[in-house]
């Protein structure tokens, strides 16, 4: 097989710059029309969408949906003893080994951990992804968190989100006949002003799968991240036991998860009724986005078809 000169990879490149902007996984790379529903997350670095929303897009993908999870950067420094390439090329086969058991697809963009800027290159490349997709639906950080990286994948999208409709923004790639709903993942940051759960979601019929996946991100879950050391490192569970890697999973996040269910029970209890509300031991929320479409209860739960209709409709009596 004849390999491309640098000279025409350049050029390709600079002619048709999206077939180098990542790396995908997954089986639904390309959109079509099934009349199913298309979700895509953005996460800052290649664990944070799968966090975030890891227990919807099984749900989703259950269903038969297609959901993708976008890691804007490569995560290359996001390792105590190791970074670069070598690094990147980790943790992208980490979310894809992810994707697989949660049923999603993948992809990583090829920006480097720690750079990300709201640039104007970066802006189209957000709103050719969300085209591309086909988004009805479109998830981010808020523009406002502890994380450069993850402030600016909310200023992204926040910018992307006019921009996809535009004909003439990025005309390469057709626009989208409507705007998605745009919706904020959780997060416990309060200026200026604290995340508000607009929907919740739970989570407990997929709780397990998500800790499966959530298992496959070794780097950060196993070796502790940007942040870790060699000593609290050795203290995780070794790679010969996966059942106590499981477990140790899963202890960390029955105390998110739970939280998340805890903190945002009143909007449990609006979507699943007081009683099944009430229940939810496991949660994923999400903010809606004062951009983009503004959707309706009957539009949430069209988007979100996770919830029983006849027990919020008799909690909605009761009130």
């Amino acid at each position: 097989m004849k390999t491309l000169s640098q000279a025409t990879r350049l050029l390709l490149i600079c002619f048709f710059p999206l077939a180098f902007t990542g790396v995908h996984a997954g089986a639904d790379d390309q959109p079509h029309d099934d009349g199913k529903l298309r979700i895509i997350v953005f996460g800052a670095h290649p664990d944070d969408a799968e966090y975030r929303a890891g227990g919807c897009g099984v749900k989703w993908a259950k269903l038969g949906h297609h959901v993708k999870l976008v890691s804007v950067t490569n995560g290359d420094i996001g390792h105590w003893s190791m970074s670069g390439g070598a690094l990147a090329q980790r943790r992208t086969a980490e979310v894809k080994a992810a994707a697989k058991i949660l049923g999603t697809t993948s992809e990583v963009l090829d920006i480097h951990d720690g750079e990300l800027m709201p640039t104007l290159e970066n802006r189209k490349t957000i709103t050719r992804l969300i085209r591309q997709w086909k988004a009805d639906i479109v998830i981010a950080h808020r523009p406002w968190d502890y994380h450069p990286d993850h402030r600016y994948v909310g200023v992204l999208v926040q910018d992307a989100s006019f921009m996809v409709a535009v004909p003439y923004f990025c005309p390469d790639v057709p626009a989208l006949p409507k705007n998605p709903v745009f919706l904020y993942s959780s997060d416990r940051f309060k200026k200026p002003y604290p995340f508000q759960a607009d929907i919740a979601v739970s989570i407990d019929d997929v709780f397990e799968t998500k800790v499966k996946a959530i298992t496959q991100l070794e780097s950060q879950v196993f070796d502790g991240g940007a942040l870790a050391n060699a000593e609290s490192a050795a203290k995780a569970p070794p790679a010969s036991r996966p059942e106590l890697r499981l477990e140790k999973i899963r202890q960390v996040w029955d105390r998110r998860a739970g939280a998340e269910a805890n903190n945002y029970r009143q909007a449990l209890i609006k979507w699943y009724g007081k009683e099944k509300g009430a229940e939810v031991k496991y949660a994923e929320a999400f903010e809606i986005c004062e951009y983009g479409t503004q959707p309706s209860d009957e539009d949430i739960r069209r988007l979100f078809p996770f919830f029983d209709t006849q027990d919020s409709d008799d909690q909605s009596a009761d009130q």
